[in-house]
């Protein structure tokens, strides 16, 4: 339990209503918190009391968290909803950042800017009145967070850096729902099967063995399905910064989320110099996760070395990352300075230990676009994909584009521009 201010105890307090309102703001945040599990908290609470606040505490969290990772954000929603008498003027310096890379120069704990905006939904109550003895009165809010369908579908479509704060919010919470599924690769090892193709020798030898040397059953296999690695190479530069934060939001849920199919899920990011990501990406809070992350890469909104950044990779992290037929998604928008014949070159040997490359390029938003940087040049001939990576659907089309090995997205026609 958070160590905070003691909590006053109104006189005739509207539990029933504040419980609801708290359980959608946790529901806002993250948390699975359906009606059956309101109704448990209003039924514990009329059981045990409202008389201390360590109780009162415990037991809706009892009712409301089931997993270590949402302990965190129960205690900062519930300290703003509960304990703060000037919560409002708290959640709006949330929602006032300066960020830098991935990190706010206000420091705050993982999970607080989280609470806030589950709370305010952009909505901007009234701060309670205080009585003449400072005591609290009853918090209860009353958020409409409904949204059209055409708003949100054109939001789907809408380019990263076009975004208001408040879409943005919204844009990293419709990130937080998307999937990347693979299909498992078939391998030369088998597995038990009834159907399968293959017979299995050795087990069909032994099971006569036990039956006196009769074979009685012909024993079978089935190719035993082979999950890839996905390696993510995320350009951090000055001209990539607003399109890198939202998409490491993207990576975490993909870092995170199960049955998805990936054996493993590397994350790397680039500017001046390669930074290794991946550890910071599998902490279950994304607020921490990517506060991490900001603080382990140093180069963010810097220059751009693409050429030196590969070879680091290629060098020290490709043999480490690369097996089980990994699948590369490269994000950049392929604008560097540096001798176009090296970026060639290592983006061959990239190309040639992954199983597809997918490069990602916000620069495809532009209907006009051509290949006439140096380095766009060097590098589109390496890849097997070629897509924009600019928006909500964009990234959705990954999945497909993943699962369509002929895809080859935009690199046909650029090839045919650049050729001629």
């Amino acid at each position: 339990m958070p160590e905070l201010a003691p909590l006053d105890i109104p006189d005739q307090p509207k539990l029933t209503q504040n419980i609801t309102h708290f359980a959608r703001a946790l529901r806002k945040a993250g948390l699975p918190v359906g009606t059956g599990r309101v109704i448990d908290a209003i039924r514990a609470v009329q059981a045990t009391g409202f008389t201390d606040k360590r109780d009162f505490y415990w037991t809706l969290h009892a009712c409301f968290v089931n997993r270590p990772e949402h302990r965190l954000v129960f205690g900062q929603v519930f300290r703003l909803y509960w304990r703060d008498p000037r919560y409002v003027e708290h959640m709006m310096a949330m929602m006032l950042p300066a960020i830098r890379g991935v990190q706010e120069e206000r420091v705050a704990q993982a999970a607080e800017k989280r609470a806030a905006e589950a709370l305010l939904d952009g909505a901007t109550p009234d701060l309670p009145d205080q009585g003449p003895e400072g005591a609290e009165e009853e918090i209860l809010l009353d958020v409409d967070s409904s949204m059209t369908m055409s708003s949100e579908e054109r939001l789907r479509t809408l380019d990263f850096e076009q975004m208001s704060t408040q879409e943005m919010q919204h844009a990293k919470r419709i990130l937080a729902r998307l999937r990347l599924p693979v299909k498992p690769i078939p391998s030369r090892r088998g597995q038990p099967s009834l159907t399968g193709q293959r017979v299995d020798w050795r087990r069909t030898l032994r099971a006569g063995m036990r039956m006196g040397g009769e074979i009685q059953h012909i024993a079978r296999l089935t190719p035993r399905p082979r999950w890839p690695n996905l390696v993510v190479l995320c350009d951090i530069s000055g001209s990539m910064s607003q399109y890198s934060r939202v998409i490491l939001h993207f990576l975490h849920t993909v870092s995170n989320a199960r049955g998805q199919g990936w054996a493993r899920v590397h994350a790397f990011t680039f500017g001046t110099r390669l930074t290794n990501i991946t550890r910071h990406l599998r902490q279950r809070d994304v607020d921490a996760a990517l506060a991490a992350a900001g603080a382990e890469a140093q180069d963010w909104e810097g220059g751009t070395r693409i050429g030196e950044c590969l070879h680091s990779f290629n060098r020290d992290w490709s043999r480490r990352v690369m097996g089980q037929g990994a699948v590369v998604l490269l994000i950049t928008d392929g604008l560097d300075r540096d001798n176009p014949d090296d970026l060639g070159r290592e983006m061959e040997r990239l190309h040639l230990t992954a199983r597809r490359l997918i490069w990602l390029n916000p620069l495809l938003r532009w209907d006009g676009f051509a290949p006439r940087a140096r380095g766009i040049a060097a590098m589109l001939p390496h890849v097997d994909s070629f897509r924009a990576g600019h928006s909500i659907a964009s990234l959705e089309e990954l999945a497909q584009v993943i699962s369509r090995p002929e895809d080859a997205g935009e690199k046909t026609r650029l090839m045919a521009a650049l050729s001629g």
